[in-house]
C-alpha cells in the first residue's frame, strides 16, 4: 500500500513537514509529485470571490423559510452509544 507525507524539496533533499516515515537508512523507492503553487494574489482573489457569493446568499435571504432546528432533527441521526 502506497503512503504518502508531505515534504518540502530542497535542492536533493526531502524535508518532511508533518509526520516522518520510520525508514531507517535503507535505499527505498518513491515517486515525487511536483504540486503547482498557487500565488498569494491568486489565493486573495480566489477568497474575496468567495466572499463576494456569500455575501449575495445572505442578502437573498434564500433560507428563511428553512428552520434550523427542525433541519437538524431530520438531518441527524441520532443513535444510543454503544455500552451506554
Amino acid at each position: 500500500m502506497l503512503k504518502t507525507y508531505k515534504a518540502w524539496l530542497k535542492g536533493s533533499r526531502l524535508e518532511w513537514i508533518d509526520d516522518v516515515p520510520k525508514l531507517g537508512e535503507q535505499i527505498n523507492p518513491v515517486y515525487v509529485t511536483f504540486l503547482e503553487n498557487e500565488s498569494v494574489l491568486e489565493q486573495k482573489a480566489r477568497g474575496r470571490k468567495m466572499a463576494e457569493i456569500l455575501g449575495k446568499i445572505a442578502v437573498s435571504q434564500s433560507m428563511t423559510d428553512v428552520d434550523a432546528v427542525v433541519w437538524q432533527q431530520e438531518t441527524r441521526q441520532d443513535r444510543s452509544l454503544p455500552g451506554r
